[in-house]
């Protein structure tokens, strides 16, 4: 799946701007920002993908263009999927990036897991 570039780099261009430290790594078929080894954002196709506290998930789901990511068929708890329309202005953007860096220090990182032998 691609992912919108442009996206990716007012991303990119933002936590730099706020000298976050950060990764991009390729998954869940777009783009994602680790900050201290954590998702922290993430672009797939168009849309901005926001890890924010999941205490503030639901007065978020309120606002337009704001989804549960639901990848499977059950939504992950603390994540949203937020449409272009939302995040085109740089208030909009800066909005959602700014709900992400106040979770993530309090955000669990993902369990590693460890490869099976063959």
């Amino acid at each position: 799946m691609a992912y919108d570039t442009l996206l990716a780099e007012r991303v990119a261009d933002a936590l730099i701007s706020r000298s976050v430290a950060f990764e991009k790594k390729a998954m869940m078929g777009g783009l994602c920002f680790m900050v201290d080894d954590k998702m922290c954002l993430g672009v797939a196709d168009s849309r901005l993908m926001v890890r924010l506290d999941p205490a503030m998930e639901a007065e978020s789901l309120r606002r337009p263009e704001c989804h549960p990511m639901d990848l499977t068929g059950r939504p992950m708890k603390g994540f949203v999927f937020v449409d272009a329309g939302a995040h085109q202005s740089e208030s909009e953007l800066c909005h959602w990036i700014e709900l992400a860096l106040e979770f993530n220090p309090r955000a669990k990182s993902s369990k590693r897991r460890s490869k099976k032998p063959l």
